[in-house]
């Protein structure tokens, strides 16, 4: 009889491609790790590991038996949700993670709604960038994951995830009130082709999608300062240091001499809540997705924020 903590150890090393990486997402030791990777190769009575370098790889049976483990784990999925379902309660342990401006603006009122309502679910939150995100629900790591993608720059799902939309985050620019444009009713990106933007780390997706956009307009960006949050942008724009895309969502409160500048071409990002298909019967799952959903309703209907001075 397989064990099956033993082929979910197995699929996680597959997934992650190593024993530290499997350890990781399954919150267990290294150790931990390869002890049930001795005990499933016992079982089978093949082996399932094989030395590469100073890591390992799977052999062809273990590939093999790592396919049906992922079957068997989708199948598993599949039972427990319909088990809660037909209890119709709101329990257990949900995982959820979001991009760093929707865990400040969306996760507070959420997450408290949630526990206020559901006080038998247990709730894990933290921070990851869309792509890891996406990621960490694909492995089973997570069990929602709230990201984005912009209006010109669509972020694919891989099969088997269901999404819901959230909101369309409205952005601006950001500049200094002393800028030349911050008394303009509405600006273009071109008219910074000669300032330095303040934006995302290198490779995150929000940072690429800026560079697209301005190199798609001719425009090859000078990008002075970088940094993940958004109000440590916006206090480095108060400090005359450059301009840079604020979108609604995390902005608030506005840093003193700040004034954002909405954009000719109206600039948005698409935020929307992501889970396994296999999935889409928990009812924790449903009851997150509506206190999601209502979070973005709310700051949707939020007025946008007088100049500052």
């Amino acid at each position: 009889m397989l064990n099956l903590e033993r082929l979910r150890t197995l699929d996680a090393l597959a997934r992650h491609g190593s024993v530290s990486g499997a350890a990781e997402g399954l919150h267990i030791t290294t150790s931990a790790v390869s002890q049930q990777m001795s005990k499933l190769e016992r079982e089978v009575g093949q082996q399932l590991l094989a030395k590469n370098g100073r890591g390992v790889r799977l052999t062809d049976a273990g590939r093999l038996l790592a396919e049906h483990a992922a079957r068997i784990l989708s199948q598993v999925e599949l039972a427990q949700a319909d088990l809660e379902a037909q209890r119709g309660q709101v329990a257990g342990e949900l995982r959820v993670a979001a991009f760093p401006t929707a865990a400040r603006g969306l996760f507070p009122a959420a997450l408290a709604a949630l526990r206020a309502e559901h006080p038998a679910l247990r709730l894990r939150s933290c921070e990851l960038e869309p792509e890891n995100g996406v990621a960490g629900v694909v492995r089973g790591d997570l069990d929602l994951a709230v990201v984005l993608d912009w209006y010109n720059k669509p972020m694919p799902l891989p099969d088997g995830l269901v999404k819901a939309p959230m909101l369309d985050d409205p952005a601006d620019v950001a500049m200094p009130v002393g800028h030349r444009y911050a008394d303009r009713a509405e600006v273009d990106l071109a008219d910074f082709a000669e300032d330095e933007w303040i934006t995302w780390g290198q490779g995150e997706f929000c940072h690429e999608w800026l560079m697209f956009t301005l190199r798609s307009k001719g425009i090859e960006p000078i990008v002075g300062h970088r940094a993940a949050e958004t109000h440590t942008q916006l206090g480095l724009v108060a400090a005359g240091l450059g301009v840079c895309v604020v979108p609604l969502l995390g902005r608030h409160p506005m840093p003193p001499g700040v004034v954002t500048v909405p954009l000719k071409q109206r600039v948005r990002r698409h935020v929307y809540v992501v889970w396994r298909a296999d999935a889409d019967r928990r009812p924790s799952i449903r009851a997150a997705v509506a206190a999601l959903r209502a979070a973005g309703e709310r700051v949707a209907a939020t007025p946008g924020p007088t100049p500052a001075s």
